[in-house]
């Protein structure tokens, strides 16, 4: 069955949606000065509260290694993911499950999958993050080549009208919403959110 991240988590009230919707984990953006910025804080206030089998997925851009390990920590994040441009070397001195994300712009990034060690490779645009404006999905084709090979997590432009579509042609091991299920930056809609998740496991 695919599963389920929902990403831009900011509050307690869309933690509790997502995962009564039936989230399998749940992204918390560290990135300071991008429109669903969560503090270490108000993560921490979040995380304890979620089930046992819902993963929390703490969210870096170009990060300094210590800071990325001491908000993981403060927080109790249990996956790292890597949005920015970090050199695979850097990235091998963490000890938590990683996922780094490829910018896919055409099917040379593809090459950029086998330089780096991580549980999984999330897809996304080039585009550096959205306003709340909706999103170019990536081309589902190479994202079906890449998960031959790879353990691939479908992410841009996804919403509950495309994302059975997407699975269905990218065969994904999983998917990543964020905006698609948003009322406003960085607050979900509850409709959209369930629309979502049923559909993105609609497809066998």
């Amino acid at each position: 069955m695919i599963r389920v991240k929902v990403c831009g988590i900011t509050s307690r009230e869309d933690a509790d949606l997502c995962v009564e919707a039936g989230a399998d984990a749940l992204g918390f953006i560290f990135v300071e000065g991008t429109p669903r910025y969560v503090t270490p804080a108000d993560a921490a206030s979040i995380i304890p509260t979620l089930p046992p089998f819902v993963t929390p997925v703490g969210v870096f851009w170009d990060h300094p290694t210590g800071h990325v390990k001491a908000v993981a920590e403060a927080c109790g994040v249990r996956v790292l993911q890597f949005h920015g441009d970090e050199p695979p070397e850097d990235l091998g001195e963490y000890t938590l499950p990683l996922i780094k994300t490829i910018k896919l712009a055409g099917r040379g990034d593809l090459a950029r999958l086998g330089r780096y060690r991580a549980s999984a490779f999330l897809l996304d645009s080039a585009a550096r993050w959205s306003e709340g404006e909706p999103r170019q999905p990536i081309e589902w084709e190479l994202a079906r080549e890449a998960a031959a090979a790879h353990r691939i997590i479908l992410s841009a432009g996804l919403t509950p009208d495309n994302v059975a579509r997407a699975v269905g042609l990218a065969r994904p091991w999983a998917v990543d919403v964020n905006s698609g299920v948003e009322a406003r930056p960085g607050r979900k809609d509850p409709d959209k959110v369930r629309r979502f998740i049923a559909e993105a496991r609609r497809v066998a």
